[in-house]
């Protein structure tokens, strides 16, 4: 919870409200733009949707460019933006500050950074210096305790204090999927907690009951249009009708950065 009389970002406001931030992760302007006009007022990028994109591999601190040149594109547009800077793209606390500088002069306003089960110290040391560099950056810190397997509550916790200790606004914990766990650990943090949402796993009703702050799509989305499009091929090469949704030229037209806006 917010310290009393704390003036909370927009931003930080939707992970403190009555139900938990519902968070679509876009790969482009033009995902991005397409959930906006869904109606969410956040939107994050996901880390593996824009590596694959380009080719290049996620979670290898590879992506730096490709990352920052998305949030000059999105970081205007009228929507809060979080991104997805995997490690930070460096193990050196003062490079990442100086990259989540950048991020908040474009506009944007959260920054997740994941410590990929490495030293916790240094994790902690990016997480200060982010702060430090841009007060106003909501910065998400992740444990990759789960994603990665470890599946230790006690180390995840330990984690999670020193992250919340170096400043942190909100927690990650990906792949924590038991209810007991999840309502655990709320009751022991002082930041919201982040966590992917599953489709075979508790809905976002049930979330949002066990006091999660955060719900992210992550590569979800992204991952399932990919599916779509080898289904139509599928379908179309099977002489079978197309199904799904299907948006119209003009109406992916008008998700250009270049297009008027709607009125």
């Amino acid at each position: 919870m917010p310290a009393p009389g704390a003036t909370l970002s927009p931003f930080s406001d939707l992970h403190h409200a009555d139900a938990p931030l519902l968070l679509p992760n876009a790969w482009d302007h033009a995902s991005a733009v397409a959930m906006a006009r869904q109606g969410f007022p956040a939107i994050g990028t996901t880390s593996l949707a824009v590596a694959a994109a380009v080719g290049l591999p996620d979670g290898a601190a590879a992506t730096r460019d490709e990352t920052l040149k998305l949030a000059l594109v999105l970081g205007s547009q009228p929507f809060l933006l979080s991104v997805d800077a995997e490690n930070g793209f460096s193990e050196d606390p003062g490079a990442v500050a100086e990259f989540a500088r950048q991020l908040a002069a474009v506009g944007v306003v959260g920054i997740n950074l994941e410590d990929g089960m490495g030293a916790v110290d240094r994790h902690a040391a990016k997480i200060t210096a982010v702060k430090s560099a841009a007060p106003g950056l909501f910065v998400n810190a992740r444990t990759d305790t789960y994603w990665l397997g470890e599946h230790d509550g006690g180390e995840t916790l330990s984690r999670l204090d020193a992250y919340q200790q170096a400043g942190a606004d909100g927690v990650f914990v990906p792949g924590l999927a038991d209810d007991r766990q999840i309502a655990a650990l709320v009751a022991r943090l002082d930041v919201p907690l982040n966590v992917f949402y599953s489709p075979t796993g508790l809905t976002v009703s049930q979330l949002a009951d066990l006091g999660v702050g955060r719900i992210s799509l992550g590569s979800y989305l992204y991952r399932r249009a990919l599916g779509a499009a080898l289904e139509a091929l599928d379908e179309i090469g099977e002489g079978r009708r197309v199904g799904g949704r299907t948006p119209t030229y003009q109406e992916t037209l008008s998700l250009s950065a270049t297009a008027p806006p709607r009125s």
